[in-house]
Order: C-alpha cells, then sequence, then structure tokens
C-alpha cells in the first residue's frame, strides 16, 4: 500500500474501534435498564466487534510485516490465528445469550424500560450507517480486504439493532412476553453460524487450502497467454493473510539455454504478478517431454490441456 491508502485503511479500523466503544457503552447501560436478551445479545455482538476490529487491526499488522530469518514465507497466518480467537470469543457469547433466553422463556427474568432500550438501538443504527459511508468510500479507494470484510459486519449489525428494536417493542407495548427471548435466540443462532463460517475460513488459510476454482481458472488463463510455455503442470495455489502463494511445473525446449529460459520465465512472472497483486510466484522448468510422477494426476495433469476441454 502507498502511504495514501494504509493512512486510510488506518482512519477506517480506528473508525470501527471508536464506534464499538461508544455502542458497547450505550448498550451495556440499556441492557442494565432493560434487562432484554436481545439488547444483550447486541450488546455483545458490539463487543465482539470491539474485539474483533482490535484483533484483526494486530493480525494484519503482523502480517504485513515482511519475511525475517525464522518466517520465510512472512507472517501472512497471523490473520487466521486472530480470526481463531475470535470464533472461540463469538462460540461463548452465543452460548451465553442461549442460556439466558432459555431463562427468560421460563419466567426468571423480565424485561422493562423499552424506551431507553429503543432509544440506544436507533443510535446505534444512525452511528453504524455513518461508519458504513465511510468504510465504503474507504474500500473503493484502497481494495482492502481487511475493511471490506469489517464492511460487512456492520451491515448485519443493522440488521440486528431492528431486532431488538422489534423484540422490546413487542415484548411491553403489544404485550407479547416471549417476543424477546426468541429474539435473543434467534440472535444467539446467528452468532453461531458467524462463529462457523469464520472457523471455516480461518482453518482453510490455515490448510493451506487451494484458491477458489474461478480464481485459479483466471490464473490458468493468464498463463495461457504466453505462447512460449506448454504444458503447465503441478500448479499448487495458497492464501496466507493478505498474500497469495502459487507455484506450477513448465515444459521449455531442452536445447534452450539458461538465459534464454531464464528470460522468458521473468516475463510470465512480471505479467502474472500484475495480474494478480500481492502473488508471490514460483516456476519451474521441466525440459519437454519430463515425467516426475507418471501415475500422479495432481502432478502431471497438464492445466492447459483442461481449458482446451473446456473451451
Amino acid at each position: 500500500m502507498t502511504d495514501d491508502r494504509t493512512r486510510l485503511a488506518r482512519s477506517a479500523a480506528f473508525a470501527s474501534i471508536t464506534v464499538a466503544v461508544i455502542l458497547v457503552a450505550l448498550k451495556s447501560w440499556a441492557s442494565w435498564r432493560t434487562g432484554s436478551t436481545a439488547m444483550l445479545g447486541s450488546l455483545a455482538d458490539s463487543a465482539l466487534d470491539l474485539i474483533a476490529s482490535i484483533a484483526t487491526l494486530t493480525g494484519v499488522w503482523i502480517a504485513s510485516m515482511p519475511a525475517d530469518e525464522d518466517h520465510r514465507f512472512g507472517h501472512g497466518k497471523a490473520e487466521a490465528l486472530a480470526a481463531i480467537f475470535q470464533v472461540m470469543l463469538i462460540a461463548l457469547s452465543a452460548f451465553g445469550i442461549a442460556a439466558r433466553a432459555i431463562m427468560q422463556l421460563s419466567g426468571q427474568v423480565e424485561t422493562a424500560a423499552a424506551e431507553e432500550g429503543i432509544a440506544v438501538s436507533l443510535i446505534a443504527i444512525v452511528l453504524t450507517f455513518a461508519l458504513l459511508a465511510w468504510q465504503r468510500y474507504v474500500v473503493n479507494r484502497t481494495r482492502s480486504l481487511a475493511i471490506q470484510t469489517d464492511h460487512l459486519h456492520y451491515k448485519s449489525d443493522l440488521l440486528l439493532n431492528l431486532a431488538v428494536i422489534s423484540a422490546l417493542a413487542l415484548d411491553q407495548f403489544a404485550a407479547l412476553g416471549i417476543a424477546d427471548p426468541l429474539f435473543g435466540l434467534a440472535i444467539a443462532a446467528w452468532l453461531a453460524w458467524g462463529a462457523w463460517r469464520g472457523a471455516s475460513d480461518a482453518v482453510d488459510d490455515l490448510m493451506d487450502r487451494e484458491w477458489p476454482e474461478d480464481k485459479r481458472l483466471a490464473f490458468v488463463e493468464a498463463a495461457a497467454r504466453h505462447p512460449e510455455l506448454t504444458n503447465l503442470h503441478d500448479l499448487r495455489t495458497r492464501t496466507s493473510g493478505h498474500r497469495d502463494f502459487a507455484q506450477f511445473h513448465v515444459d521449455l525446449p531442452p536445447i534452450m539455454t539458461v538465459e534464454e529460459a531464464h528470460d522468458i520465465i521473468e516475463r510470465v512472472e512480471a505479467d502474472l504478478c500484475q495480474r494478480f497483486p500481492g502473488l508471490e510466484l514460483l516456476i519451474h522448468i521441466d525440459p519437454q517431454g519430463h515425467v516426475d510422477e507418471p501415475d500422479n494426476p495432481l502432478v502431471e495433469d497438464n492445466e492447459f490441456a483442461k481449458l482446451e476441454k473446456d473451451a
């Protein structure tokens, strides 16, 4: 990132933390005043937003550190470790909210002060709209994946705050006492689902899952634009934090000099890295006709031939 893009991304991250701090304070007071399980769920989500923003900022900062003697591939997996930490907190919060909702259904907890709770939720909606507008501007300028993910999370917060308003209104103004705990259970389920999705993404990163098929296909198509390359095989891809990694084998004529082969690979690497920013690429040259593992299709299948078959 340039200095300008870095400043914008940091401003969005700090704006997210600031909004989360304000909402945690307001919703803590509202949860005490109302006794609402739905409000408690919204408070838990805002608290998790705060922790997630801090953890993400820390993870992104560590992941952006350059490679060193002990971490030659960089520190990208710090983001996945931060995500695992967030998932654990989300799962614990979902369990606590569900337990309180069950207590409320059994008549052990009652809600009160609906006006204060609704007012706090409306303030939260206004603050969230303002934050989303700034995040959208920053994402358009920087294409920051971290800010884009945070933006999607805060979009869902709008629905949570609307759920709290509905729960309190139905519970106290429409005398539907079952509404608040049911909304609380729904919020707990939503948090649990978010934890599951977050865990899946983090595990994929830690386990070096291959790129999505459409991205992998676009990469092979870009490489195929270089007629000097034949029989691209043993393609391996992964993502670590904000960086992508790819490696593959290509066949070149055995009579070609080392310098000629080097010049070709340099041009290919420059083109692919330009098309896929943040990519670290390793290309291995085989003499035409060479076979590494004849019985292993993962290694020997020609990716270019697959393109022709699908065309």
